[in-house]
């Protein structure tokens, strides 16, 4: 069976090998497939990206977005939701640091990371 991390894993890989402009942007952002669980979705319990990005290239990134949707339909994901990290990471109200720590610490990594485009 396929996990939701080796989807995270394909559309990465099909992103760094097919598409080089977006993964020079995409590697320094933190990839992850989820499942929908939201009442009333059309499509119950489809799998989706979720890619969270630092502050810095949020806007790059959401100008690639129809190329990720394109890659992400052609995986059988149903949409792609860009996140901005640094923010999330700054807000007071946000219990991602409590309820998800390894999400919160894998944020924090691409978010004090140098990187050069």
């Amino acid at each position: 069976m396929i996990t939701e991390e080796d989807l995270a894993q394909q559309f990465t890989l099909i992103i760094e090998q097919a598409h080089p402009k977006a993964w020079k942007l995409l590697r320094h952002c933190y990839v992850k497939v989820l499942n929908s669980k939201s009442k009333g979705a059309y499509i119950p319990h489809a799998k989706y990206v979720k890619i969270y990005c630092p502050d810095r290239l949020i806007a790059a990134v959401i100008e690639e977005k129809n190329l990720l949707i394109e890659v992400a339909e052609y995986m059988g994901l149903v949409k792609v939701v860009c996140v901005n990290a640094t923010n999330l990471l700054n807000d007071p109200k946000s219990p991602i640091k409590k309820v998800y720590p390894q999400l919160w610490l894998d944020l924090m990594w691409i978010v004090t990371q140098k990187q050069e485009l």
